[in-house]
């Protein structure tokens, strides 16, 4: 490939600072050592053809940091070899949470020393989020985005557009209005009508099959309609409550359970009854965690798993090969079935 066609023309990324990172990317691998004089501001504005204000605002830049250095008369040298920036990335989230963190975490081991991560919490709210885009979007190198809000409909587009485009990674959902992103998603619809597929034999020692699904945090609502979906499909008689009601918590029923505060609420109601799980009720739970492992000698639960969808994010910000691609679901027998 000759130095003309590392220019994209059609980019948005300025000319300017292409121009810097095809020469710190030559530095790199080594095609330009210390000391070595590189080709002059005209040299490279014709062979690249660029203008030459836009070549020498480079090595302007270059000089400045101290990657270059220039002799009058004689051109620009390089100064030094070591020039390996570390990336800066803000992992953008609705709330913190178990499966959050393992997002994080996960994201966090992949870029390893080669970037800093920073979070930023926007609960839900479309005006905390776009106050945060606002103060930041020119302060990071890649801007990975977590898009759950209260509104499902909201304008979201409008507020990512801000960020320069190929700095966005998306991730956990997929947006109608943000197609044009890469992104590390669930399909909730889908998933949760595959998972319980998958336990459908020991769904069927219960008489009815019950959503836990708490209206008021903003869950995506295709988990209910994918329930909603496989208990219609499956001939199961099935209810969506919004909390765990101990008045319409019955023996010989199965529960979905998609929070685990309600999770730990249901748990304490059943105990008090002297149920066991697994035998007199059925439990299933959202979102993988060590913790649920070990509760009532095993909760059965449905998940994506978070540490994946932390390390498919890393690994496209450090080869730059940005993709859609779904994040895997499983689900994991246990004894609360």
């Amino acid at each position: 490939m000759n130095r003309y066609q590392r220019i994209d023309h059609d980019s948005s990324k300025p000319k300017y600072r292409q121009v810097i990172e095809m020469i710190i990317s030559d530095i790199e691998s080594g095609i330009f050592k210390k000391g070595q004089r590189i080709p002059s501001i005209n040299e490279t504005s014709e062979e690249l053809l660029l203008s030459r204000d836009t070549v020498e605002k480079a090595y302007v830049a270059l000089k400045k940091s101290g990657v270059l250095s220039s002799v009058r008369g004689k051109g620009y040298y390089i100064n030094q070899t070591n020039v390996y920036k570390k990336l800066k990335v803000a992992l953008i989230l609705n709330k913190l949470s178990n499966y959050k963190r393992n997002i994080y975490y996960a994201l966090k081991n992949g870029l390893g020393s080669k970037a800093s991560l920073d979070v930023y919490i926007y609960n839900y709210d479309l005006q905390e989020f776009e106050e945060i885009v606002n103060n930041i979007y020119l302060s990071y190198d890649y801007f990975i985005i977590l898009p759950h809000f209260k509104n499902e409909n909201e304008d979201i587009g409008r507020v990512i557009q801000k960020i320069q485009e190929n700095k966005v990674l998306i991730v956990d959902r997929f947006h109608d209005s943000l197609k044009k992103y890469p992104v590390v998603y669930q399909e909730y619809e889908k998933d949760i009508k595959a998972a319980l597929t998958c336990g459908i034999d020991l769904l069927k020692k219960y008489s009815q099959l019950n959503l836990i699904f708490p209206t008021g945090k903003f869950y995506p609502k295709y988990i209910e309609r994918g329930f909603r979906i496989f208990c219609q499909v499956n001939n199961f008689k099935f209810s969506v409550l919004d909390y765990p009601d101990r008045e319409k918590i019955r023996i010989n029923e199965a529960y979905v359970i998609v929070s685990d505060d309600d999770l730990y609420e249901f748990i304490r109601i059943i105990r008090q009854q002297g149920w066991k799980t697994g035998n007199d009720i059925g439990v299933v739970a959202y979102n993988e965690n060590p913790v649920k492992e070990i509760l009532e000698d095993g909760i059965t639960t449905i998940s994506t798993n978070h540490e994946e969808i932390g390390r498919l994010a890393a690994e496209m910000i450090l080869t730059k090969d940005f993709k859609k691609v779904k994040s895997p679901f499983e689900f994991i027998r246990r004894n609360s079935l």
